[in-house]
């Protein structure tokens, strides 16, 4: 595939993407951007979600992980169904119940003013952080196989990507978004089946051949018994439910899709769906990555240092040039979910949450309208720094860097909703920030030092459970002397 017929199907796909906006732009007023009107549909919310979710990370980082981590990430996603049943069950009706556009709103509830501005400032710096890292491997690739060939610098192809984004999100916001998301996914998931399709008659196999053969390969392995592995299938478990509970539950981003939903049990009917899908759509992927090394066993091909790699090298350099067009459309596909929800997000919470945007009766429509532009023109320039700024230090695979750092700035979240939700005692508000400062420094000290202070201990994703820990530790400890026994939040 050349240069120039990459960039024409970039192209062709993102004008089918403005025409969508347009459908679903017009007549946009600052509730449509936020929460869509509250009208959109269940079953597409449920459906488009799964690109949101999945993004350039997992379609390129779980194929190339299978190499050094097997199956073992089918337990993670067999947690996530948890977190989402608890998302379900337990955050989504206190959302509603709240009528709340921004999650954060109800730590100011709870706890009181510092405990507002600390939650919603997490979301951002972790946002922020996952969204550059998601963006940086999509367009990373395309910088490597389109742009490098014209001698493009890499800040003006992130420069341009983002003004696109910039351009669809603009107007309609989360109305658009949820309708975007759909198109996308379907590419996506379209993608992959057909890459597993084309490398299978590649290797002469059938698809059961193809089955039986991973399966009697190493990489197959699900279940990891040492407790002192990273992929010990118990933490693994529980990592995943908790990932899914903060990721999702406590990620402005994916609520404010579910809060666009109708009511309460339309969302909930979202978030179940969404949860069963998510488990067969990360297998189809453990799947692809396999059959990626053996596919590079047999022809003789060396593993790439980074093994985000794996998946675009052999699409785009070892299979036929449809397989390679097939591949584009599904990077593609995964490049725009990393950065339209998360500036859409991003702008909402900073309006909501420290603009005071929906509080406050002196701003017409119209200078409301004029602020968000600006604060989603400001987070989109704060987005193209940490990008060019990570392409000077990226040398892991990208799924790993994500939830680590997850790790430590969700953590945070987790404590304070758990100590929210779970308890009726009031904090010293002030002091909350520090809490959430220490709680992920202590993490980080006790990760590093781990295997010295532990017994050859090494945390793998299940830091962030002691992340949300030490946080609530921290928050009984600020306790109040009286007890707040009128607060049902």
């Amino acid at each position: 595939m050349t240069p120039t017929l990459i960039l024409s199907v970039f192209l062709i796909y993102t004008v089918l993407l403005f025409f969508i906006t347009w459908l679903t732009s017009r007549k946009s007023t600052n509730d449509s951007f936020f929460l869509g009107n509250k009208t959109s549909p269940w079953f597409v919310v449920a459906y488009g979600m799964i690109g949101a979710s999945l993004s350039g990370v997992t379609f390129m980082s779980v194929p190339g992980w299978v190499g050094s981590t097997q199956f073992s990430y089918l337990v993670v996603v067999l947690g996530y169904l948890v977190g989402y049943f608890v998302i379900a069950t337990v955050l989504m009706p206190l959302y509603y119940r709240l009528n709340l556009t921004s999650i954060y709103s109800y730590l100011e509830q709870r706890f009181g003013f510092w405990s507002y501005k600390t939650g919603a400032f997490y979301f951002l710096l972790s946002r922020i952080i996952g969204a550059s890292f998601r963006m940086f491997l999509v367009v990373n690739v395309l910088q490597i196989f389109v742009f490098d060939a014209w001698n493009v610098p890499f800040w003006l192809s992130v420069s341009i990507f983002i003004a696109l984004v910039i351009a669809y999100t603009f107007k309609g916001g989360i109305k658009t978004i949820i309708w975007t998301d759909t198109l996308q996914t379907t590419f996506m998931l379209l993608a992959v089946v057909l890459s597993i399709v084309f490398i299978s008659k590649e290797l002469h196999s059938t698809f059961s051949e193809m089955i039986g053969n991973i399966f009697e390969s190493k990489n197959s392995q699900i279940i990891f018994t040492d407790w002192h592995d990273k992929r010990f299938f118990i933490k693994q478990f529980f990592s995943g439910a908790f990932i899914a509970i903060v990721m999702t539950g406590l990620d402005q981003e994916m609520m404010q899709k579910n809060l666009s939903c109708k009511n309460i049990k339309d969302a909930q009917k979202n978030m179940l769906t969404f949860s069963l899908i998510m488990v067969f759509v990360n297998f189809l992927f453990l799947l692809l990555g396999a059959i990626l090394y053996i596919y590079s066993s047999q022809i003789g091909l060396k593993i790439p240092t980074t093994t985000d790699d794996l998946f675009p090298i052999i699409a785009f350099q070892h299979l036929g040039p449809i397989a390679g067009l097939v591949f584009l459309i599904g990077l593609i596909s995964a490049a725009y979910p990393s950065a339209d929800g998360a500036l859409t997000a991003l702008t909402t919470s900073f309006c909501v949450d420290f603009l005071n945007i929906k509080k406050r009766t002196d701003l017409t429509e119209k200078k409301q309208k004029n602020i968000r532009y600006l604060v989603h023109i400001g987070f989109a320039i704060v987005l193209l720094g940490v990008i060019v700024a990570f392409k000077q230090i990226n040398n892991q695979a990208i799924i790993s860097k994500l939830f680590t750092v997850a790790g430590y700035t969700y953590g945070p979240l987790l404590g304070l909703y758990a100590f929210g939700l779970f308890t009726k005692i009031n904090v010293r508000d002030k002091f909350v920030p520090l809490v959430c400062l220490l709680s992920p420094i202590i993490c980080f000290v006790l990760n590093e030092y781990s295997v010295q202070l532990l017994n050859g201990y090494k945390f793998g994703f299940e830091l962030l459970i002691l992340n949300g820990l030490i946080t609530f530790v921290g928050l009984l400890i600020l306790r109040k002397a009286k007890l707040n026994s009128d607060n049902n939040l």
